[in-house]
């Protein structure tokens, strides 16, 4: 069973019933959040019951949304593997260096973990057409679900994203709509149809749900580690569902008795040339101002506006965390040095996270003693171009 209760603003508070669609908040316009009954959840699900469950994210069922099970779209989304990096970490003279690969997901990215989410949740509630504006990663997610669940599924792309996303997307069923533009553009163009067809919204915490696949990386990252979260998270930021999610992933799981209070540090990366957040964070606003003329090779962080912001820098000040942003050109030698000591072919988003920590080493944010988690969020693969 699910333990989901309702719904819940995460600006104004306003409580919203769960089994109905929703986007955003009809009061503030801002995410809205799934709350659960976590004293009941408590009592009942204990984290030994995960023994011998499948692997995947569909394991923590009972800190879902789905209720029932026949609407859980599966394409074996989750358990990615932790990697302690020896290699890498003899590389950087650093031993307590940890990568989780993101890329061993369906289609290749974490994004299969919010959108086979929401597309289930969408589906148990009725939806039959859905849309949303993307880089890449999710419109290829997004795609692959809506097929397993017969929907029809709108893609609104840059026109100038990696050829293999818009092929993964038309494969799949996907009409995919071009676009002169960033993904803010696409949004907007996105909105209109959606708002004339009755199309049901996807975008990035502009529904409940993302966030709730998004969050099983944190439940992940506790059972795979022993329970013993590490010091610091580093975590590439875009639209910010994976950062978000993880940060209530660590709450509920405290509520449910199975980690204390003990939080990592959460470091969220983004490049020299897209950096609203960073940005927003040393100045400490509660609110990040759009960012003029974004430009990186990391698709995924080319996110100049962030609907969820306040959630993202909510949780790395409450977490006594950071945000750096590091150019194209470091990344890139991160995820050639991730691949050429550890064998895994990561995204420049991945990479981003190794020039993050070699930076926050160099300024003696991270200690020696520490035990840090880099997240590689995607595969190398659709970004081929990039090492030609």
């Amino acid at each position: 069973m699910s333990y989901l209760s309702n719904l819940e603003c995460g600006l104004c508070g306003k409580e919203l019933e769960a089994d109905k669609i929703w986007n955003l908040c009809p009061e503030c316009s801002k995410p809205l959040l799934a709350r659960y009954d976590l004293e009941a959840a408590a009592k009942a699900f204990d984290k030994n019951m995960l023994a011998g469950r499948e692997s995947s994210l569909w394991r923590y069922h009972e800190m879902l949304p789905v209720r029932d099970p026949k609407y859980r779209l599966c394409l074996g989304e989750g358990y990615t593997p932790v990697y302690h990096a020896e290699r890498l970490g003899r590389e950087v003279s650093f031993a307590g260096l940890y990568i989780k690969d993101e890329g061993m997901n369906p289609t290749t990215s974490f994004k299969a973990r919010g959108l086979g989410m929401a597309v289930s949740r969408a589906h148990e509630l009725g939806v039959k057409e859905v849309s949303i504006p993307s880089a890449g990663n999710a419109a290829g997610a997004m795609s692959a679900y809506a097929a397993l669940a017969g929907m029809k599924a709108y893609v609104f792309m840059p026109q100038d994203v990696p050829r293999p996303f818009i092929s993964e997307c038309r494969a799949l069923g996907a009409e995919v709509t071009l676009i002169d533009g960033l993904i803010t553009d696409c949004g907007k163009a996105a909105a209109e149809l959606v708002k004339k067809y009755h199309r049901f919204d996807v975008s990035t915490l502009k529904e409940p749900y993302r966030i709730e696949g998004k969050k099983t990386m944190g439940y992940e990252v506790a059972e795979q580690m022993d329970w013993e979260l590490p010091d610091v998270i580093i975590y590439p930021t875009g639209g910010g569902t994976g950062l978000v999610g993880m940060w209530k992933a660590f709450a509920e799981m405290e509520a449910l008795g199975w980690i204390g209070p003990k939080r990592p540090r959460m470091v969220s990366v983004q490049s020299t040339g897209c950096a609203p957040m960073v940005r927003a964070f040393e100045q400490g606003t509660e609110f990040a101002e759009p960012w003029d003329g974004a430009k990186t090779v990391a698709d995924g962080l080319r996110v100049p506006a962030a609907v969820g912001d306040f959630l993202i820098l909510r949780a790395l000040r409450e977490s006594g965390g950071i945000a750096v942003a590091v150019a194209d050109e470091d990344m890139m030698v991160g995820a050639n040095k991730i691949g050429q000591t550890q064998g895994i072919f990561v995204a420049p988003e991945g990479g981003a996270t190794l020039a993050a920590f070699e930076h926050l080493r160099r300024q003696g944010w991270i200690k020696d003693d520490e035990t840090v988690l880099l997240f590689n969020t995607g595969s190398g693969h659709k970004y081929e171009h990039l090492w030609r």
